[in-house]
């Protein structure tokens, strides 16, 4: 009897030894990988072996709650695979605790914890995946791999006993080798913060590692219903704005976003009148640093509590921007950057412990900085030619950041180069007489009748036309003229013929549109009661020194590669999003540009340290290729003088009028106005 009984025992083991050894098939969706799973495996197993995009950050000890998974029965023609009742596994304790404490739902399943036992095809929910990132921001869409310098790991310690003692840190720093397969030293803060978190949470116990070898930070696991996420920042710091963006680094997302003028303004308009204000004002560099750290501590506080996130959850920040900015930010003095020959006092990529910024983070964030090309092409240049590589790669394609520095990238034939020009502020509207910030009320449009010569504008924060012939200026606060509005002002005035290619006035042509102020003609642009909105000669001298120094500053860096058309042009940068690529071509600003060939591609600068920010190897891949670009400069070039003079006219508009004496003055004028801003004279 007692043999019989070890025989049933024998068969009923074999049984179990050959169903542990059957395979079935498994569908992953919505990346559609198929496998096969052996009876008994987890599917987190079976998906990390597949390449599946899946979260974790316990490796698989049913801590995390992180690889969450849908499974039905039904049939799935399309794959060849019926699922029943019978194939999909009966919850684990782990998941009945979980559903019972509210963090997995009726329909969801923990992939590290589900046993397969029969064909499946399994949805992941985009909540649970982490590797492909798509962020579409301002037109611009920009697409990584999810591997941030800041990852999560869940541990959970053994308890200790007399005979089997080692110190906590050494046991968590075995613990993530074994369980996670990676190496680290301890920061001093984890090591005296360790043993109470330890002793709080049943020796369970999150792991901060930056860089996959340098543990700073330990945090408890998060009670029921919250999450211990970790995020980051990318920041676009512009010599006008600061554009915030926040990402949970864990899932890739998109969480936040903030824009706000940069606080320096107080102290110059543009670039170099803030070099000026240092170099006559004694140690005010200090003044300006504190006011960038100020407003983005003030950001980053915002976003914490709209977030509802702690501050020790914000650790990996990006930031780019022009030299000036990037030196001013990090504290260095910009003032060799306002004297020839421009140099740097660092170049290459730079991290800086939060806590030397002040920016109201913990000990444990970190704060890096793109790498500048050189002189006065920054960071936030190299930022927006890493969002563009790719497409620019064996194209001859012109990128291009229009501000009150215009930088510019070109890549022909497989080289790179890049430049600068001093285009000033008039083109985002400050010195111009009606100027404005591109704020409501703002005229963004404008419109010339070529008979009546009378005018129409569209201003922000309104769709429709607005005019004073028939009255609907009168409804309206119109605020003045923002850049785009610049743009579209003067190449209407050409195609109107109310100014000749030298941009002088022609009055004659609508009488009743110009008025004069002492010997100097006014143009009255939209009337509104007794105030009126005016473009003076002295407002057309301006733009004209803008877009000449970009104009010859772009066709100087093509020559440099023997560059005799452009595939594209890109425009970069919050400003270049609202032109419209056809007055972009008609006012001249940019050679070889017809409509057809412009693209704005939005705050490429930001998204381009969001890249970053989002994945370690963008950084790599910026740093190897700033070492590759030819840096130019524009001012030193023979040509240079030729070609910004050129770039004076209007194209569109007709032949220049007669008035020679004007012609000089206004030249003279020009001359003037360029030797200030630091361009040679026209």
């Amino acid at each position: 009897m007692a043999g019989g009984v070890a025989a049933v025992v024998d068969v009923v083991a074999a049984a179990r030894r050959v169903l542990n050894m059957a395979t079935h098939k498994l569908i992953f969706m919505p990346s559609g990988i198929q496998t096969t799973g052996e009876a008994g495996e987890t599917v987190y197993d079976a998906a990390l072996r597949s390449g599946v995009d899946m979260q974790s950050i316990c490796g698989g000890k049913g801590l995390c709650k992180r690889c969450q998974i849908e499974v039905e029965p039904g049939e799935f023609a399309k794959f060849n695979v019926s699922v029943s009742d019978g194939n999909i596994p009966k919850l684990s304790p782990t998941e009945k605790k979980a559903r019972h404490d509210g963090e997995l739902s009726e329909t969801r399943r923990l992939a590290c914890r589900a046993k397969i036992c029969g064909d499946l095809v399994i949805e992941v929910p985009s909540d649970s995946r982490e590797r492909e990132m798509s962020i579409s921001k301002t037109s611009t869409k920009i697409e990584t791999e999810l591997n941030p310098d800041v990852r999560l790991y869940m541990v959970k310690l053994s308890v200790p006993s007399l005979e089997d003692n080692p110190c906590d840190s050494d046991a968590l720093i075995a613990a993530l080798a074994d369980e996670h397969g990676i190496s680290v030293v301890a920061d001093h803060r984890v090591i005296i913060t360790l043993q109470g978190i330890l002793a709080k949470n049943d020796r369970e116990v999150i792991c901060v590692v930056r860089g996959g070898n340098t543990l700073i930070d330990v945090w408890p696991p998060a009670a029921a219903g919250q999450s211990q996420d970790v995020y980051g920042a990318a920041i676009d710091i512009g010599s006008t704005s600061v554009a915030l963006y926040v990402f949970n680094l864990i899932t890739g997302e998109p969480v936040y976003e903030k824009a706000t003028m940069n606080p320096q303004i107080r102290y110059g308009e543009d670039l170099m009148s803030r070099v000026s204000y240092i170099m006559m004002n004694k140690g005010s560099e200090d003044k300006l640093t504190a006011a960038i750290h100020a407003e983005i501590k003030a950001m980053l506080a915002g976003a914490l509590e709209t977030l509802e996130i702690q501050a020790y959850q914000m650790l990996d920040i990006i930031c780019v921007g022009n030299p000036i900015m990037h030196h001013l930010f990090i504290g260095a003095n910009p003032v060799e950057l306002g004297l020839a020959p421009f140099t740097l006092a660092v170049k290459d990529w730079i991290d800086v412990p939060a806590n030397k910024l002040d920016l109201g983070l913990t000990d444990a964030a970190q704060v890096s900085l793109f790498p500048l090309i050189g002189g006065h092409v920054g960071a936030d240049t190299s930022a927006a030619f890493l969002t563009q590589m790719q497409d620019m790669e064996n194209r001859s394609v012109l990128l291009v950041d229009i501000g009150t520095n215009a930088e510019i990238v070109l890549s022909h034939n497989g080289k790179i180069a890049a430049a600068s020009s001093p285009t000033g502020p008039a083109l985002e509207g400050a010195e111009i007489s009606s100027g404005v910030r591109a704020t409501l009320g703002a005229i963004e449009r404008l419109r010339i009748d070529p008979v009546t010569k009378d005018t129409r504008v569209k201003i922000i924060g309104h769709d429709e036309w607005i005019s004073d012939v028939d009255g609907s200026a009168n409804d309206h606060t119109i605020a003045g003229i923002c850049g785009s509005g610049i743009f579209e002002v003067m190449v209407e005035l050409a195609n109107a013929g109310l100014i000749d290619q030298s941009g002088l006035f022609k009055p004659e042509f609508a009488p009743h549109k110009f008025t004069q102020e002492g010997n100097v003609w006014v143009f009255s642009l939209i009337e509104k009661g007794e105030a009126s909105i005016k473009i003076k000669q002295t407002d057309i001298r301006a733009v004209q020194l803008a877009k000449a120094a970009l104009f010859a500053g772009a066709q100087l860096l093509a020559e440099s590669l023997d560059c005799s058309a452009f595939d594209e042009v890109l425009l970069a940068g919050a400003f270049g999003t609202h032109l419209d690529p056809k007055y972009v071509s008609d006012i001249g600003i940019i050679p070889m540009a017809s409509p057809e060939k412009i693209r704005s591609i939005g705050n490429a600068a930001g998204m381009g340290a969001a890249m970053a920010l989002l994945n370690v190897s963008e950084r790599a891949k910026i740093i190897r290729a700033v070492k590759t670009i030819e840096k130019m400069e524009t001012a030193l070039e023979p040509k240079f003088q030729d070609y910004f003079v050129d770039a004076m006219k209007f194209p569109t508009a007709s032949a220049t009028s007669g008035d020679a004496k004007s012609g000089r003055r206004s030249s003279r004028s020009a001359d003037r106005a360029a030797r200030r801003r630091g361009a040679p004279a026209a």
